[in-house]
């Protein structure tokens, strides 16, 4: 497929020198690029990727900066200055950050233009709206409008939809080289840094987009519709390209939201992985603790000969009430059954000398309804995973999901334009004990979760403070 551009009516604006000055400015925490940071506030923007690929292949020139290379906000006046266009890819959480670069490029050039794009200006486009700095605002995908969009902004309404691809097949090979490169000497860009999850350098890949299922915290089923998945081939040949190009890769991160779905696929992954790739990289990618249940064989297959070695469920909780809540579509039954499974397959490969697969566990807490009995059974059920580096996060009420969407309408998110982000102790909804769910991270109810435990599961540290994550 190709991104061409269409001819407008509308003459494209342009600036004084007769050529149009854009900026794309990534958007992410001051200050992770020039100090100490966590290697996921440091890991790239895929969607930025792709549509500087697109207009890149287009011959649309966009300069490229990131917030993540500053300190302060006053800084971004002297970056900014100049610029007749200012593009911004918004998710909920960078919100905030899209928000002050905005009001920041108007100051220095008010007669610029900032298109934005993103899952928050589809999800909350009554948020967007309300910001006059954002002139144009496209919701849903854009690789197949972004090239017309940028040429000719105002032969466009304000709020704009978007047009993407059927298939990820019709995507173009990201060009990673149009990430921000950081220019540390720990951050081996065009690749990334490893983060405790494999060896470094880590590729980062999608090889499908839109989780299936429905759970009510989640708003991506909200922002694209269901796209064909890339072939396993393509996957193979892009791993492959940045090891010899960029590499030698140390392992991937299979960023999809769900992996471990559509079991053909699955089986020729398993078929061809071990083959056709330059070597077996390990890697980090997500599944559901029923779909486990459902295909054991496949998923041990996976494991065992495709170097799986670290496999990210969202648990989320332990108690079958909450689960039903998030409408997880998962039982507590679900999650102990996947968390013995692997266990099994991790105490047989270590009896052969095989480095042991590990969950990365994503577990809720804070979650409106939930009783402390019901964090108890999360806490026990954690407990019962022998090899796991756990992803706590207290729920965050975002828009575009069916429970976010519930929260924000009666007046109990504490969220805004000022404070959508992530960091780990926030206090996000109004009437949750945080209190007490940091007294259960800090091991004070240890006693209370052990009864029932036995063994190993009794034995273990009921101390999770470090594990608490950005939600």
């Amino acid at each position: 497929m190709q991104f061409f551009s269409k001819t407008n009516s509308t003459p494209a604006i342009q600036s004084r020198n007769g050529k149009i000055k854009r900026l794309w400015l990534d958007l992410g925490d001051l200050g992770v690029f020039v100090r100490p940071a966590g290697a996921h506030d440091r890991w790239q923007d895929h969607g930025l990727g792709l549509l500087r690929t697109v207009l890149k292949n287009n011959g649309v020139e966009t300069d490229l900066f990131s917030t993540r290379s500053i300190r302060a906000w006053h800084e971004l006046e002297k970056i900014v200055a100049g610029y007749d266009q200012l593009i911004l890819n918004v998710r909920s959480y960078t919100y905030p950050f899209a928000y002050q670069a905005a009001k920041i490029f108007k100051k220095v050039n008010p007669h610029g233009l900032v298109l934005t794009g993103g899952m928050h200006a589809t999800v909350a486009p009554d948020e967007m709206e309300a910001v006059p700095e954002f002139d144009r605002i496209c919701q849903g995908p854009g690789e197949q409008i972004i090239v017309d969009l940028l040429k000719d902004p105002l032969a466009f309404p304000r709020v704009v939809m978007g047009v993407g691809a059927k298939s990820m097949a019709d995507w173009p090979m990201m060009d990673r080289t149009q990430w921000p490169n950081p220019r540390l000497n720990d951050f081996p860009w065009p690749l990334e840094p490893e983060c405790g999850w494999g060896p470094g350098p880590v590729a980062t890949i999608i090889t499908s987009r839109v989780c299936p299922w429905q759970c009510v915290f989640c708003n991506e089923a909200s922002y694209i519709p269901n796209m064909g998945r890339q072939s396993v081939d393509n996957v193979i040949d892009e791993l492959n390209f940045l090891d010899e190009k960029y590499g030698p890769l140390g392992s991937f991160v299979i960023h999809d939201s769900m992996f471990f779905q559509n079991p053909p696929w699955l089986k020729e992954w398993i078929e061809k992985y071990p083959r056709r790739a330059n070597k077996l990289w390990p890697y980090w990618a997500a599944a559901r603790s029923d779909t486990v249940r459902q295909w054991p064989d496949l998923f041990e297959a996976l494991v065992r000969e495709t170097n799986w070695n670290l496999v990210s469920i969202g648990f989320e909780s332990g108690s079958d009430r909450v689960l039903k809540i998030l409408n997880k579509e998962c039982t507590a039954e679900d999650n102990l059954i996947a968390i013995e499974h692997l266990n099994r397959i991790g105490d047989d490969m270590e009896r052969k000398g095989i480095a042991p697969p590990k969950f990365w566990a994503n577990i809720m807490l804070g979650i409106p309804g939930e009783k402390p009995e019901d964090a108890f059974d999360t806490i026990r059920m954690l407990k019962r995973m022998k090899r796991v580096l756990p992803s706590i996060s207290y729920y965050a009420p975002y828009p575009g999901s069916a429970l976010g969407y519930q929260l924000i309408a009666e007046g109990k998110s504490m969220m805004s334009k000022e404070n959508y982000h992530r960091y780990p102790k926030d206090e996000k909804l109004k009437g949750i004990d945080y209190k007490f769910y940091n007294q259960l991270l800090a091991g004070k109810f240890d006693a209370e979760v052990n009864r029932g435990l036995m063994g190993f599961e009794k034995v273990k540290s009921g101390e999770f403070e470090e594990a608490l994550i950005k939600a």
